[in-house]
């Protein structure tokens, strides 16, 4: 018999996240997201998505033994914007037992229907900075940061209750070129004279997110308004963001395009790769996990493509190019090995089509699911 408990204590919340990472404690590809970070998340006073999401947690006992996990997510902003009724579920996980999935879900489904929802979707967070997608393929490769791994048995538990695809995204390994070729510099250049247009150098940290942060937040919103289960970001939530991720952020693995009014009109955002500095620490900061970040930030040797956007004025103008040689132009004294894409909508073929050129790997792919609310 399993046993569905809804998450309400501070003790109860820590089981939560600690669930899964006792789960994947022997895997080599997880990578936990860090602690402090994701108890944070569940914290109506720590996380702002609160003012526009209801959120239920729920714990499954097995034996008097905690054997899974499930988030449910009412984003109104997205369902006002999209003039629908959804739930997204998110941090599902569970040992290989389709009775404990079926019941978690079950009382998702349960929990959204008496709040009117029609449709459940997932797995899906507050927003398109939080972790999205199932892993469906690439189960043998260590994730990124920013993605969630997960064991290869979750896409028949999901299947098994009634879901279908909804949407897939694929991702790359890319071979980072120590150099481009020079008509990339040449027609960039061109097309920054054309349109009077400049890259972003050689300021500080600080100076590039008081001078561009908004712009930036505001170019990522018009941007990425269309795609799959994207909400805006409201200003407490990039606030949120930039204190999360500020520590992680290196201008030259940042690239700006600005017009002549200094408005951001391209943007795009590399990480060093934390996953297996995080991952050696199991999302512990202390007492040595916050030295094992500080050497992957200072030194990487993999990089995770986080963030790309141009405005729509200037798509098919060549930025990407620009945006490209830029970025391979800064990053070239780090020695970096690899890159690592993240999702990219597998019908996106605009960022897809900037690794073209370059010798690469298909290597995952991941899945958003969706059911009607019987």
């Amino acid at each position: 018999m399993v046993d569905i408990v809804e998450v309400k204590t501070k003790k109860q919340l820590k089981q939560f996240v600690e669930f899964v990472n006792k789960l994947y404690w022997d895997c080599e590809y997880y990578v936990p997201m860090i602690n402090i970070d994701e108890r944070n998340n569940f914290v109506p006073s720590k996380n702002p998505a609160f003012e526009e999401c209801d959120v239920v947690l729920y714990l499954a006992y097995k034996d008097n033994k905690i054997v899974g996990r499930i988030a449910g997510i009412i984003q109104h902003t997205y369902n006002k914007i999209h003039n629908c009724k959804k739930v997204r579920f998110s941090r599902f996980d569970c040992i290989d037992d389709q009775e404990v999935a079926n019941a978690l879900f079950d009382k998702v489904t349960e929990w959204a229907k008496s709040k009117g929802m029609t449709t459940i979707m997932g797995p899906l967070g507050f927003n398109d900075l939080d972790r999205e997608g199932l892993l469906i393929k690439g189960f043998d490769r260590i994730c990124t940061y920013e993605t969630q791994y997960n064991y290869d048995y979750y896409p028949k538990l999901i299947e098994n209750y009634g879901f279908t695809k909804d949407v897939d995204w694929v991702e790359y390994r890319v071979k980072w070129p120590e150099k481009l070729d020079e008509r990339y510099s040449k027609i960039g250049h061109r097309v920054l004279e054309k349109y009077n247009l400049k890259v972003v150098k050689g300021i500080s940290k600080k100076k590039l997110i008081e001078q561009y942060g908004e712009g930036i937040f505001d170019l990522l919103d018009e941007e990425y308004h269309s795609l799959y289960g994207t909400v805006p970001f409201s200003k407490k939530t990039r606030q949120l963001i930039l204190k999360n991720f500020g520590p992680a952020l290196n201008t030259d693995l940042i690239c700006v395009v600005v017009d002549s009014n200094d408005k951001p009109v391209a943007f795009a955002l590399i990480l060093p790769s934390m996953s297996e500095a995080i991952r050696d620490s199991h999302g512990r900061l202390l007492p040595f996990g916050i030295f094992r970040l500080l050497k992957a930030i200072k030194h990487p040797k993999v990089v995770d493509f986080a963030l790309v956007a141009v405005a729509d004025d200037y798509h098919n103008k060549g930025l990407n190019g620009i945006i490209f040689s830029e970025l391979v132009d800064s990053i070239s004294k780090y020695k970096v090995e690899a890159c690592e894409t993240n999702l990219n909508l597998e019908d996106n073929l605009a960022v897809q089509n900037m690794w073209h050129n370059l010798e690469k790997e298909q290597h995952k792919r991941r899945r958003s699911y969706t059911k009607e609310i019987q």
